[in-house]
């Protein structure tokens, strides 16, 4: 079974900046598109930003100029690099990605989730 593992959460004041890790456990060619969610109390999990096997990536509007997701396949590896943040950015970040295990199928793999704290 892989497994994700996410890293880098932690207590920032506004303003600052936080570079979250996720790495899957095993070198798996079947594993396509990577991303981040983030989830905070009380609120539905929502997608924040997303990489595909080439690079190409893709951002919520909110999210567009602050966070920027990066690969790193011979790793395993995906990151994201936050700036400037805020208050609202406070969540529990999950990392994700698509293993199509063969044609036709894909399964979804999450990360247990690293929490974010923005407070002054």
């Amino acid at each position: 079974q892989v497994q994700l593992t996410e890293y880098g959460g932690g207590l920032v004041q506004p303003g600052g900046s936080l570079r979250l890790s996720c790495a899957h456990s095993e070198s798996v060619f079947t594993i396509d598109g990577m991303g981040w969610y983030r989830q905070a109390p009380g609120k539905q999990r929502e997608r924040v930003a997303a990489i595909t096997n080439t690079h190409a990536t893709t951002y919520e509007e909110s999210e567009k100029g602050r966070f920027t997701i990066s690969r790193d396949k011979t790793k395993n590896a995906v990151y994201l690099q936050m700036i400037i943040l805020k208050p609202e950015d406070a969540a529990v970040y999950f990392c994700h990605a698509d293993d199509h295990i063969r044609p036709g199928r894909v399964v979804y793999l999450w990360g247990q989730g690293t929490l974010v704290t923005v407070s002054s």
